[in-house]
């Protein structure tokens, strides 16, 4: 978005700044998820692959910002942070750190298949490898491919017995520390966000305090899940931290595939009016 920002905005709006594609975990290609966004009267959409940015580009009709979900670990646990271009910075300098966090995404698939080896079941990755070039690979694929090759019924199925959040099978992604992608994300000018914060509970709360120093100015409290009472818990932090609040389903596709529950929301999310002007203004 980039540019000077004056305050104008006074009503609701649907907005999309947190969901998937082919490029990462999604399901269907991203001009497919920027149509659907479309479709549901989303004024302002991000795709947030997984550590790439490949699929971003302009659509008509819908303001696009360039946006990354980054894997990042503090504390030796995994989190995710949401980093938005805004224009006037150096876009490479996350760039190329995703180039790393790319291929220790294929490694980690290699020893998660080794993992699965133990357990009955062989995959040969290396061809899902040479196809996936700069698409980010994780768990879903290998679901998908337990599935086609019959040692699953269905995805869900594959998390749920093999692939679930530290599981037998499963590795945490060790790539970026939290410092690091704070400091490219500076580097880039970028808009940054905790992502899904009820999934690391209090030590959110922790992070957002010692951090927004560092870059990280926004929570996603309206996230698509959300009941009230969850969204009104981060609010609260937000509005106290001094901290903008944004906003995205997660949207994977029309059918749960990985971890989150995504099933039966669609892209979109509505922004009460009193939260969209400050979100305009952190987004230029």
């Amino acid at each position: 978005m980039g540019g000077t920002y004056t305050a104008w905005y006074v009503a609701a709006m649907r907005i999309e700044l947190h969901c998937h594609s082919t490029c990462s975990d999604g399901t269907e290609p991203p001009e497919r998820v920027r149509q659907r966004a479309r479709d549901r009267g989303v004024e302002i959409f991000a795709l947030t692959d997984h550590d790439t940015c490949a699929g971003h580009a302009a659509s008509d009709g819908v303001r696009c910002i360039r946006a990354v979900e980054i894997t990042c670990y503090v504390d030796n646990r995994s989190l995710h942070v949401l980093a938005y271009d805004r224009g006037g910075g150096a876009w490479e300098a996350i760039e190329s750190k995703l180039a790393g966090v790319l291929e220790a995404r294929r490694n980690r698939l290699r020893v998660m298949a080794a993992r699965l080896v133990q357990r009955g079941i062989h995959l040969d990755i290396e061809p899902l490898l040479a196809a996936a070039a700069s698409r980010s690979v994780g768990r879903p694929d290998l679901a998908r491919m337990m599935v086609a090759a019959g040692h699953c019924a269905t995805p869900k199925d594959a998390f749920s017995r093999h692939l679930y959040d530290n599981g037998p099978v499963d590795i945490p992604v060790r790539t970026l520390s939290l410092a690091d992608a704070l400091a490219a994300g500076r580097e880039a000018n970028a808009a940054m966000a905790l992502a899904h914060p009820h999934l690391y509970d209090r030590l959110s709360a922790r992070l957002l305090r010692d951090h927004k120093a560092d870059g990280l100015t926004g929570v996603e409290a309206f996230y698509g899940v959300y009941d009230q009472a969850q969204r009104r818990r981060w609010i609260e932090l937000a509005d106290q931290l001094g901290l903008v609040c944004t906003g995205g389903s997660d949207w994977h596709g029309p059918e749960k595939v990985g971890t989150m529950n995504d099933v039966g929301l669609e892209v979109g999310i509505e922004l009460p009016a009193k939260r969209t002007d400050a979100l305009l203004a952190w987004l230029s």
